[in-house]
């Protein structure tokens, strides 16, 4: 009985640990510095325009950082990809600690080795969903528990931000710059975990690698399908780079005047509820399926995230933005999952560059609106955000019920993307 209990259940193999280990540890240092940045834009006197400006940088460097991985990841290596995007860590955390001026934190931001979110979508999540493919190709379970660890990691990062002398006695109001070389250990700690993976992870393993075997990843009968879901991303991306974390930390603070310290307490309680989002979303994806629990659960998350404008008080902004947590992340592993489920095993490296390379390549524009949008009104963004991301929901649903994808049967390993690529040969792209 127990062997048999095993053999349903089992264990993470040790480059699955060794990946998921690796999102902890970068996930914890994001929690901490995603939450001081809007803070520290905001204690330095930037204005919406200028911290718009920053948080845009941020995610253009994450969008550029994720179409070279994409183009050149599997050609430099993916592991080696890996170790150079968490020294890059270490080395931006020590640049911010110093103290670097506006000009130099955008160059900074532009390498993509910062986050504006407790938890990153940047080039390590496209190398990391592709790594963990083998073990992932059909349910949500692994990316579940990949996620889950990410967001309880950055849980603790965020809480980390409220313990006594970090919060109030920094520059310019309560912010300590130097704080950012908590990446430092970070990134040293990615980059040892990089060097232990085993070259089972890169792309046709075992294969030579000289000059004219460079492995090439390519998107074949699929690319109609990828190319539809990676506009359908687009969109939902566009509307998330509206509100990240950076930015929402800017609006609580200049709307509501809290504390970095009470900015700690709600992204750990929004990084925590997202841990347990994140882990039940596989329970409910077998259930209804992946497409179903995307947009049962993200639609009216969208409805929450409008309604955090009109809050009167920050103790209601703070439950809507709970409340809205608790739903929309279940779209995170179910999506990832989706996207290796719809394509051909050899497809899955260049699948997971196309879709996310399309979410970040959209999202640098999305901080930068939301300053310009502030001048109308400061929570104008919120509600902006939540129309563009249940217009998502609704053109998924649609495109995906078209396709027979909405009921439970791409949950399924035997779900190949045979079908799903024959029917959509016919779209245009």
């Amino acid at each position: 009985m127990g062997s048999r209990d095993k053999s349903r259940r089992p264990g993470l193999t040790r480059d699955a640990r060794l990946l998921v280990a690796g999102q902890g540890v970068r996930a914890a240092g994001y929690g901490f510095t995603a939450v001081l940045l809007g803070a520290l834009l905001a204690a330095r006197g930037f204005g919406t325009v200028q911290a718009g400006l920053v948080l845009t940088a941020l995610i253009a460097g994450t969008a550029l950082a994720s179409l070279v991985v994409g183009r050149y990841g599997d050609r430099f290596g993916r592991r080696r990809c890996y170790a150079v995007f968490f020294t890059g860590i270490a080395v931006a955390g020590a640049v911010v600690a110093a103290g670097a001026p506006f000009w130099v934190l955008l160059v900074v931001a532009l390498t993509g080795t910062l986050s504006t979110d407790v938890v990153d979508n940047g080039p390590a999540t496209t190398l990391e969903q592709a790594m963990l493919a083998a073990e992932d190709a059909g349910t949500a379970k692994v990316y579940g528990r990949y996620n889950a660890v990410g967001a309880a990691a950055g849980a603790l990062g965020a809480l980390a931000v409220t313990l006594p002398g970090l919060g109030p006695h920094g520059v310019s109001g309560g912010v300590h710059a130097w704080l950012f070389l908590i990446l430092v250990p970070v990134g040293v700690i990615g980059t040892v975990l990089a060097a232990r993976i085993s070259p089972a992870v890169e792309a046709g393993p075992g294969k030579p690698t000289g000059p004219g075997t460079r492995p090439r990843s390519r998107l074949g009968r699929s690319r109609t399908v990828v190319r539809r879901l990676a506009g359908l991303f687009a969109v939902d991306a566009a509307g998330g780079g509206l509100v990240t974390t950076g930015f929402l930390s800017y609006y609580f603070a200049e709307r509501y005047h809290v504390s970095v310290v009470a900015l700690g307490w709600l992204f750990f309680a929004v990084s925590a509820v997202q841990a347990i989002s994140v882990a039940l979303a596989p329970l409910l994806a077998r259930r209804f399926g992946l497409v179903a629990t995307m947009v049962g659960t993200h639609l009216p998350s969208n409805i929450l995230l409008a309604a955090v404008a009109f809050a009167p008080t920050f103790p209601v902004a703070a439950v809507l933005l709970l409340a809205r947590t608790t739903l929309s992340q279940m779209d995170v592993p179910t999506r990832q999952a989706l996207v290796m489920t719809v394509v051909t095993p050899d497809e899955r490296t260049a699948a997971a560059a196309v879709t996310n390379a399309s979410r970040y390549t959209v999202r640098p524009i999305g901080p930068l609106v939301a300053g310009l949008v502030q001048q109308l009104a400061l929570g104008a963004p919120l509600v902006v955000a939540g129309t563009v991301k249940a217009g998502y929901d609704v053109a998924l649903w649609s495109w995906a019920r078209h396709l027979g994808l909405t009921g439970n049967r791409a949950d399924s390993p035997s779900a190949t993307a045979g079908p799903v690529a024959a029917a959509s040969t016919g779209e245009p792209s």
